[in-house]
């Protein structure tokens, strides 16, 4: 059995990449040590990275990844650094040995083939054979000899690459490898378009699986940049390259050390060398010398370095050089003469004197060569008339005589950036040209300076950030597209008339107070914080949102510029947030459709007639009196935040929801809204019977009315509720209600009744629900903290089977819930109908038939309850029963198929507790004075019980919870207190 193997290079550094390991190929996906004999080896993992594959000689005629007869056992060393590979055989004995090579040509060993070691035994065949292979530490060795390409090793060292990418002398490498049975045969082209997508360091390594691999790596495609940045690389080495591939076109040896010689070695050996970057060192004036002879050469940067001894002047002389960067160099004077140069870069450099002689030059940036004098400045831009970029940012010595002389002699000057050049003002200066101009922190830049900018016709884009001198800026330049103001101490009036203006920055500019644009681009607009900002006129025909925040200074004034007629025809969101001297708004306005009014605590009055406004924000205008939205396209409005409302108008054909929670002193309302389906109205105490009329006279389908604490609202109110046919819930809680008269005759489709804390009931006043049938859809009572007496309640709750939600929270007349009556009670009850029940149910009621549709029974802080006795009769679809804080409760036997839920805590006084739920779920016995032995007894009953709360229960051991769950097997959770009561 021959076998090849190409082995992943570097294993540990390949896995952190995402490539597969070593065994994945042999051992399967999941790592099972028995592989599928059925799976076929995937030829895929050669290519990917420099992965693992395995590849079976036709002569072995065998089955599985490694073509090992079936029946075998392949036990794998899980240290891949180890010498042995054991094949195991379970039904032979004895060993035969295999000795594979995977030295790859990469050391000192002339053999790449495999050779097969067979004892002489005649009964070799019987025999497990073992695979004995060399040590793969060469992987460390092959990271060593490519140190100064591979980031990860910057270790470095004379090591020559010749070993790596060259052809080796010895030709029984190459015939050796050649003679593997099975050979991965590639066309060159494909093997050149995959290789093409790798780095240096991924070519290395592909260079050492084989000889086609090797030469394909190796081709000067790929070799044609040569990054050498940072990197420990000597002479020897750099030469060794240059040999190597010398139609390399570009050339990196910033940070390496010793640049002089390797720059020298570049300059003379490359001959096709385009591109050369430099740096951290020093050049003499010999490289600069041997430029002219690299006649190529297109780009030259140097970074960081000294130019020859640092007091002597260097020349840079070449015919061909389009692009020169000395940027941060040292050096006493420099003369450049390259005739082709496009764009130089001197910036940061030190150098008192520059003498340029590029009479094709675009580009020149000066910018912070702090020692260049005005005359060297002048000198320099002026020797360059194609000039049409200049940036000369940081150079305080510059004069506005230097600007003027360069205007005259650049007449393409396209981009100026003179920020931090505190003895210019643009006096006298005219750049008629001129596209991108940027003035920051120019102290000497006035309003007087606009008049030499205005003659800037072309002018696009105007920076006058921080021109703590700056008071107005009044400019009418066809092409301006953008213009910033940051930090401008002293700007107070700001006026564009800008056709095609489209971006504004203004920012913390303190004193502006008036703002005049006209531009057909703009669209956007932010003037946020401007505290003094007062007068604002636009004339913006494109323009879609508005950001005025925290001007506090804003009058009402500002509402016309924003309504229809105002010069914003298409504006849709305005956001008028935290203007504080806003108090009349008045919108009018068939585009706008967001509008935020927020912390504007000075408004008392809102007008808006808006019919698409869709969204509007009026958190924190607690002292508007009177609102007005005819009309609007909100679909919902919140005004409960408005305390002080007196005078409501709204008129919304789309609104589906409003409400006016909290508005105490709303006394007038107008609400048009055929839509409106909830209508919540809580606490606006003076809200009478005509105004509560009308509105359900224009919004027919109203579902959900709420009226708490509304006492204002009486009976011809409630019988104004007949015009809702669709009123499903009503809430009359807190209100002086002394009959449900007209809510009977009026409401017949109602499901949810409140009347919370109404006092002014009468004993009688429910009667009709279960004695005339009134409301035969209701479904849900809320009786909580009323005044009905106890046979009131116990009729109720024994007649009114229908209802399946009743609370009767805080009720004091509420006594003892015993529903286990006589037969000549049981006889009274009328019986309802309930849908088929499951076996078990059937089971235990084959002959009781459920008398109640109650599913959720609330009786929270009742203090006059004792006892509860629900039989399962009578409770048989009861799901919730909450009955804390009923402090004088003693005794609970409860029998209740389908409850879930039962709440005790708090009930101090508990003493017995029986039940009997095979349903229950949830069980809160907080606080509660029940021994430990009937919470067992009880639990036991409760074959589904999952969550027990018995916290600061005074009897129970928070210790022996283990009794309870052997009590109740399918507890979940027991909350008990830490430490004993």
């Amino acid at each position: 059995m021959r076998i090849w193997c190409c082995l992943c290079f570097g294993e540990e550094e390949d896995n952190k990449k995402g490539y597969k390991s070593m065994r994945d190929p042999i051992l399967g996906n999941n790592g099972d040590e028995s592989p599928d004999e059925n799976s076929a080896f995937d030829w895929r993992n050669v290519f990917e990275g420099v992965n693992v594959a395995a590849v079976v000689s036709p002569q072995a005629g065998a089955v599985g990844d490694l073509g090992v007869p079936k029946n075998e056992e392949i036990d794998f060393d899980s240290n891949w650094t180890s010498s042995t590979v054991e094949v195991k055989n379970e039904s032979y004995s004895g060993e035969k040995m295999l000795d594979v090579n995977l030295n790859l040509g990469l050391s000192g060993e002339a053999s790449s083939s495999t050779v097969l070691k067979e004892d002489s035994d005649p009964f070799t065949c019987s025999k497990r054979p073992k695979v004995n292979s060399f040590s793969l530490d060469w992987d460390n060795h092959l990271l060593q000899e490519t140190s100064y390409l591979c980031p990860m090793n910057e270790g470095g060292g004379d090591v020559s690459l010749s070993n790596l990418l060259g052809a080796t002398d010895d030709e029984g490498k190459d015939s050796k490898m050649e003679d593997l049975d099975v050979r991965m045969d590639l066309t060159d082209d494909l093997l050149h378009m995959v290789f093409s997508f790798l780095d240096h360091i991924d070519l290395c390594r592909a260079a050492s699986v084989c000889s086609q691999w090797r030469a394909a790596s190796s081709h000067e495609d790929f070799w044609r940049y040569l990054n050498f940045e940072n990197k420990q690389i000597s002479s020897n080495q750099f030469e060794d390259m240059c040999r190597r591939y010398p139609n390399a076109t570009t050339i990196n040896l910033y940070g390496t050390p010793n640049i002089h010689p390797l720059a020298m070695k570049a300059v003379s050996s490359l001959r096709n060398l385009e591109t050369l970057s430099l740096g951290r060192g020093q050049l003499g004036e010999t490289f600069f010398q041997a430029l002219t002879d690299c006649h190529v050469l297109r780009s030259l940067t140097i970074n960081d370095a000294t130019l020859g001894n640092g007091i002597q002047e260097i020349p840079i002389s070449h015919d061909s050089l389009r692009l020169l960067q000395l940027v941060k160099c040292r050096v006493l004077r420099v003369s450049i003469r390259c005739p082709q140069l496009e764009t130089l870069s001197l910036k940061r450099s030190s150098m008192p004197h520059a003498v340029l002689n590029c009479p094709l030059l675009h580009d020149l940036d000066i910018a912070s060569c702090h020692k260049l004098s005005d005359a060297a400045i002048r000198s320099a831009a002026t020797a360059c008339p194609l000039l049409e970029s200049l940036d000369m940012s940081n150079c305080s010595c510059v004069s506005d005589e230097t600007l003027r002389d360069i205007a005259q002699t650049c007449g393409h000057l396209r981009v100026l950036d003179a920020s931090y050049c505190p003895n210019i003002s643009l006096e006298s200066v005219r750049l008629v040209m001129l596209t991108v101009l940027k003035l920051h922190s120019c102290e000497g830049i006035t309003s007087a300076s606009m008049a030499a900018i205005a003659h800037s016709y072309m002018l696009e884009v105007l920076e006058l950030d921080n021109c703590s001198l700056l008071t107005s800026v009044s400019l009418d330049l066809p092409r301006l597209q953008s213009i910033r103001l940051v930090h401008c101490r002293k700007f107070i009036d700001l006026n564009l008339h800008c056709g095609m203006l489209s971006s504004i920055t203004v920012s913390n500019c303190p004193l502006l107070q008036r703002i005049n644009i006209t531009s057909s681009a703009l669209k956007k607009l932010v003037l946020q914080k401007q505290e003094s900002l007062t007068t604002i006129a636009l004339q913006c025909p494109n323009l879609l949102e508005v950001d005025l925040t925290e001007c506090e200074s804003l009058t009402n004034s500002v509402c016309e510029v924003f309504s229809d007629g105002g010069g914003c025809p298409v504006l849709k969101s305005l956001v008028l947030d935290n203007c504080e001297s806003l108090t009349l708004v008045a919108f009018c306005s068939t585009s706008l459709v967001s509008l935020s009014l927020g912390g504007c605590r000075a408004l008392i009055s809102l007008a808006l007639r808006c019919p698409y406004l869709e969204q509007v924000s009026l958190d924190g205008c607690d002292h508007l009196e009177v609102a007005s939205f005819c009309p609007v396209g909100l679909r919902s409005l919140n005004l409960g935040i408005c305390p002080k409302m007196n005078m409501l108008h709204i008129e919304a054909p789309q609104m589906a929801s409003l409400e006016l929670k909290g508005c105490g002193v709303l006394s007038e309302a107008s609400i048009n809204c055929p839509l409106l389906t909830s209508f919540d109205a809580s606490f606006c105490s003076q809200l009478k019977d005509d105004c509560l009329s009308a509105t359900t006279s224009s919004c027919p389908l109203i579902e959900s009315l709420v009226l708490m604490s509304c006492p204002s609202v009486g009976c011809d109110g409630l019988l104004s509720l007949q015009s809702l046919p669709n009123l499903t819930y009503l809430d009359l809680s807190y209100t002086f209600l002394v009959t449900l008269q007209p809510v009977y005759e009026s409401c017949l489709q109602l499901k949810v009744l409140k009347l919370q804390a109404c006092k002014y009931l009468t004993d009688t006043s429910l009667e009709p629900l279960y004695k005339e049938n009134a409301l035969p859809a209701l479904c849900e009572l809320d009786l909580s903290y009323g005044t009905l007496c106890q046979s009131a309640i116990e009729e109720l709750l024994a007649c009114c089977t229908h209802l399946s939600h009743v609370s009767l929270n805080g009720c004091i007349n509420m006594h003892d819930l015993n529903w286990g009556f006589s037969g000549d009670q049981l006889s009274q009850i009328p019986s309802v109908s309930i849908p088929h029940v499951s076996s078990l149910g059937e089971q235990q009621l084959s002959n009781e038939q459920p008398k109640r549709l109650l599913e959720n029974l609330n009786c929270v802080g009742c203090p006059n309850i004792k006892k509860v006795l629900i039989p399962m009769a009578q409770g048989f679809l009861l799901s919730s029963l909450n009955l804390s804080l009923s402090g004088n409760l003693k005794e609970v036997d409860i029998a209740c198929y389908n409850l879930c839920v039962l709440n005790l805590s708090n009930c101090c006084s508990l003493e017995s507790l029986q039940l009997e739920c095979p349903r229950l779920s949830s069980l809160f016995l907080q606080s509660c004075n029940v021994d430990e032995e009937s919470v067992e007894a009880a639990v036991s009953r409760c074959m589904m019980l999952e969550t027990l709360d018995v916290r600061f229960c005074p009897k129970i051991c928070p210790l022996n919870m283990t009794r309870l769950r052997v009590a109740c097997p399918s507890l979940k959770r027991i909350f008990s207190s830490l430490v004993p009561s």
